[in-house]
């Protein structure tokens, strides 16, 4: 039986309104030690997260370990993006295992999770290993993740595709949520993040707009106004 193609996407993409992001960690002392990734990028990384969480209204979870006694704040490029936004704070490395947070999972009731923090060895992995023991779809975003050394920060991703998680980048993440340039109601927006965080390619989007005038689009003529 032939197979027929629909203009349909696919199940196991990122949307809006199919996915919890969870942030853990991203905090003054977990940050000192890591290795793995630079972190004037990994604060870009977790901007570029944080500010696609923001435009497309995500449901967002943010969790810090010892916030008041060892770890400190969170990063304040998650604190800006999410202005009173509730940080659940923790004793356990592994925050699938804090009731809070669970109460808090069951509470939003979706089944997909896509997971970003410090360090990934631990607070990555463990929550990642149990969730998809429940039943759950875990994501993890790779470059807002490290660890003490690039070793544990690659033995751990390759853990997680081994036990079913799907690993994505920063950038990935804003663009898949995004997906199509006349979606105009986010587009601005979503322009804007990738300017500010988007890195080689928020160059090129300033280029563009700057030399070719803001008519300039991804979408064309149609989301130009042309």
């Amino acid at each position: 039986m032939a197979v027929e193609a629909t203009p349909t996407p696919g199940k196991s993409l990122i949307a809006p309104d199919n996915h919890v992001l969870v942030l853990i960690d991203h905090q003054s002392q977990m940050a000192f030690a890591t290795k793995s990734i630079d972190a004037a990028l990994l604060r870009t990384n977790v901007s570029l997260i944080s500010g696609a969480a923001n435009v497309f209204g995500v449901d967002t979870i943010l969790t810090t370990v010892a916030r008041d006694s060892f770890s400190g704040p969170l990063f304040t490029e998650i604190t800006d993006a999410f202005p009173g936004h509730d940080v659940i704070d923790r004793t356990s490395m592994n925050m699938w295992e804090d009731q809070h947070i669970i109460e808090r999972v069951n509470h939003l009731g979706k089944k997909r999770l896509v997971l970003a923090g410090l360090w990934t060895g631990v607070c990555i992995v463990s929550p990642t290993l149990s969730a998809l023991d429940q039943g759950f779809e875990v994501y993890f975003i790779s470059d807002a993740c490290g660890d003490v050394s690039n070793e544990a920060h690659e033995r751990a991703v390759q853990r997680m595709i081994q036990a079913g998680a799907r690993p994505m980048t920063s950038l990935q993440y804003l663009l898949e949520l995004q997906r199509d340039w006349l979606r105009l109601q986010t587009y601005d927006a979503v322009m804007a993040v990738a300017k500010k965080f988007g890195g080689g390619y928020g160059i090129g989007i300033n280029y563009a707009k700057t030399m070719l005038g803001q008519h300039a689009s991804e979408a064309g003529h149609v989301a130009a106004g042309v």
